[in-house]
């Protein structure tokens, strides 16, 4: 059963058919998000600065880092954030919401990457971006007030997946060292054919069309940096503590609490809660930022970066 308030939502979405899923094409995708995700919203107050780093295999990317107001000039741990959104659309405006959030309630500053978007780049581009950014973020941590031996990273939907990515590519090749991975709903795996067709919202269909823009070399799609189920113990073996967030109405539910399964099965503390009566994208959508299920994984994932980095 749906909350109420994520019932009003969808049934406003199928009623003027403004929602983002309903968009004919990639570019239709990108502005509907970005007109659904420009409703006015309370947000935390935060100092913003943008920024590109020549970094990665375009030879450059953008970033944001947000600071929360505790921040007083002094280096913070720090958040790198990949945004959701299939890895077609979204970016750093369409989460600011989000990822001030995180920023104000894990006094943790958030460095949000701007990753090329699919089909304009594909795999491993993104990944590849994103450690570039990681590395330089490390090795640059004074220039920018930011504090290296306290990182962490996140993502929400192909954001959550590439968060896993990330700390699998740190380890493989040795750093940046990183204190916690924290993963909202992500897309962990290829859907099967029995997977549920209808989930309100985010529906398989729409999954494969994501999939089918980002990986279009199906050998790709056998990597566990691509889908990190894939990955074998060893692989997982070592990796930083976790924590998978995932929604009831979703059908990457059972992914995200397979994946926790699989890292505690290979010796890493990982925790998975599933937050009942909404839907994927949940913590990111600002029209669903009030709901009970919302406030509670924001406040859920908070605690956990600050446990993180910060100490107990």
């Amino acid at each position: 059963m749906l909350d109420t308030a994520v019932a009003a939502f969808l049934a406003g979405i199928a009623r003027d058919g403004t929602g983002p899923m309903a968009a004919a094409d990639i570019a239709g995708t990108r502005a509907a998000l970005a007109r659904l995700q420009s409703v006015p919203v309370d947000a935390p107050q935060i100092s913003i600065e943008d920024l590109d780093i020549p970094v990665g295999p375009t030879g450059h990317v953008g970033i944001r880092i947000l600071r929360p107001a505790i921040a007083n000039g002094r280096p913070l741990p720090f958040v790198l954030y990949l945004h959701g959104g299939g890895w077609i659309m979204g970016g750093r405006d369409t989460h600011d919401r989000l990822m001030r959030d995180l920023a104000d309630g894990s006094g943790a500053a958030v460095v949000c990457v701007d990753y090329t978007l699919a089909p304009e780049a594909t795999y491993p581009v993104q990944i590849e971006q994103a450690h570039a950014a990681l590395r330089y973020l490390a090795a640059h941590a004074a220039d920018h007030r930011l504090d290296a031996s306290r990182i962490a990273v996140a993502g929400d939907c192909a954001g959550g997946t590439m968060a896993a990515a990330v700390a699998m590519l740190a380890k493989q090749r040795r750093g940046p060292e990183i204190a916690f991975q924290l993963m909202f709903y992500p897309i962990l795996a290829e859907l099967e054919a029995t997977d549920d067709a209808s989930a309100p919202w985010l529906n398989r269909a729409t999954i494969c069309r994501y999939i089918d823009a980002a990986f279009p070399d199906p050998a790709s799609r056998r990597l566990p940096t691509a889908f990190p189920l894939l990955a074998t113990t060893e692989a997982l073996n070592d990796l930083p503590p976790a924590l998978v967030i995932v929604a009831e109405a979703d059908p990457l539910c059972g992914q995200g609490e397979e994946y926790a399964r699989r890292l505690v099965e290979a010796g890493v503390r990982a925790t998975a809660t599933r937050h009942l009566g909404t839907i994927h994208d949940f913590v990111a959508l600002n029209a669903l930022a009030d709901t009970p299920a919302a406030r509670g994984a924001i406040a859920e994932a908070t605690a956990a970066l600050r446990q993180a980095l910060y100490g107990p």
